[in-house]
């Protein structure tokens, strides 16, 4: 049996709680028997100006559900409120004492704070990316992931990853067969990306330049272009505009051009009868079946996938 704390630090996302919780309860419905003890004891240790987290002495694994905020610079006065600075310390001594921890979306921020993700892999909401890499240069960032596990640390992306999260947990300290048993009891299908549901144009904003290559990309989407003629459109020399881009949207110049080719390939599939070869070539593919494998590799769909029902 592993001894669980789940850290509901004041603000927490409710549905993040919740879905920690549900999957520990239905990994021990399902795993434990009349000859068997269940595999989690699970213990919620809400953390406030009036509460101090007494019971993360004793835990072998420490979850962290999101943090529930909704800008940068939410993020900024959540992380300097005595709640989050109290949680910071007692992570920070948990994983010193041989404590395994998970923490999802913003709550990733809160590990990176106490330095235990330097040098390590992880991953956080994708929206939250730019920002994640500003502040902490000498974590490794996967932001395409859902989840990364890094053990002794997990770490999973947007708010909904917590689910994923939890299986990654299960299967860690409760073995695949039961992972897989929880996600299909829940009906929860298997997912690795963060890739499909990040929006470019949103993380491409918060830099002027990436900005405007962004628009230059959109209203030259038709024709075949370099990525030195992108980088030029956006006054930068072409290893600049490189390393300025993984910066800010986590990906390279091509990944960043073809993530807009399917975003808008989807978009004329969704609300148009235009056939997947005239789509090709209103987003600069002389063959379909470029535009097919990549949507199928960004989507795990294909173009079908997309169209209206009748």
């Amino acid at each position: 049996m592993t001894r669980v704390a789940v850290l509901e630090i004041q603000g927490c996302m409710a549905s993040s709680a919740a879905i920690t919780h549900d999957v520990m309860a239905t990994a021990n419905q399902i795993g434990g028997t009349a000859k068997r003890a269940l595999p989690f004891e699970v213990d919620t240790v809400r953390l406030g100006p009036r509460r101090n987290g007494e019971k993360l002495r004793d835990a072998e694994l420490i979850i962290i559900p999101g943090l529930g905020i909704a800008s940068a610079d939410g993020l900024n006065a959540r992380l300097k409120s005595p709640a989050c600075r109290r949680a910071a310390e007692m992570l920070a001594q948990a994983f010193e004492s041989g404590t395994a921890l998970a923490a999802s979306c913003a709550s990733t921020f809160l590990l990176a704070e106490t330095g235990l993700l330097n040098g390590r892999r992880a991953t956080t909401t994708w929206w939250l990316a730019p920002e994640f890499r500003r502040r902490y240069p000498r974590v490794e960032l996967l932001t395409e992931q859902i989840v990364v596990a890094d053990w002794p640390i997990a770490t999973g992306g947007a708010a909904m990853a917590q689910m994923d999260l939890m299986l990654a947990v299960v299967s860690r300290f409760a073995g695949p067969r039961l992972a897989k048993a929880c996600a299909n009891y829940l009906l929860l299908d298997e997912r690795r990306s963060q890739a499909p549901f990040m929006a470019v144009a949103y993380l491409a904003g918060q830099d002027p330049k990436m900005a405007k290559a962004e628009g230059w990309v959109r209203a030259n989407i038709a024709r075949d272009f370099g990525m030195e003629e992108l980088a030029e459109a956006a006054a930068l020399a072409p290893r600049t505009f490189a390393r300025r881009m993984t910066a800010t949207c986590g990906v390279t110049p091509i990944q960043f051009v073809q993530r807009i080719n399917v975003e808008t390939a989807r978009y004329l599939l969704e609300t148009t009868r235009l056939s997947v070869d005239e789509i090709a070539r209103k987003v600069g593919y002389a063959e379909p079946s470029t535009l097919r494998r990549l949507i199928r590799r960004d989507t795990k769909h294909s173009p079908g996938h997309f169209r209206p029902a009748a």
